[in-house]
């Protein structure tokens, strides 16, 4: 399960934007600007962090960071209620 790494993307969102407020699993992160352009490569570091693997640049997808619910799905378990 990845709550733990959920609480842990959470703790570096709110580190660096204490404005973003409350972000729930649906929300969108970009619409919101939660995570922004300089701090998006630690970001990145994180997720390859929490999931075990490497991120290729080259395979983004704009949607595979819109909310917590896509980034779990698409870096970690994917296994977030």
């Amino acid at each position: 399960m990845s709550d733990d790494k959920i609480a842990k993307i959470l703790a570096f969102i709110h580190e660096r934007n204490p404005e973003a407020g409350e972000l729930g699993l649906d929300d969108d992160l970009i619409d919101r600007r939660a995570v922004d352009s300089l701090a998006f490569v630690e970001f990145l570091y994180l997720l390859e962090e929490l999931s075990g693997e490497t991120i290729d640049p080259e395979e983004l997808d704009l949607e595979d960071f819109r909310t917590l619910r896509a980034i779990d799905k698409r870096f970690l378990s994917g296994a977030v209620h």
